[in-house]
């Protein structure tokens, strides 16, 4: 069983908080560009597309690191 600190542990918790602050960016981006800032909100949805291309490579790192663990 894995230690509760592990580095598959540790790096899923770290991806979680990416997943919440992501769904948090997305509210604020509606918010702004509904209040007319569409410069702003195109902006931050770069931002979030990058951040949904980076979570898909996290994930396969986790899922590699966990099977090496399980091994």
């Amino acid at each position: 069983m894995a230690s509760e600190y592990s580095l598959p542990i540790v790096l899923e918790k770290i991806y979680e908080n990416q997943l919440a602050l992501e769904a948090a960016l997305m509210e604020l981006v509606l918010l702004t560009e509904q209040q007319g800032h569409e410069a702003v909100g195109e902006n931050a949805r770069v931002a979030l597309e990058r951040i949904g291309e980076n979570a898909g490579f996290i994930k396969q790192g986790l899922a590699r690191l966990i099977s090496k663990e399980k091994d």
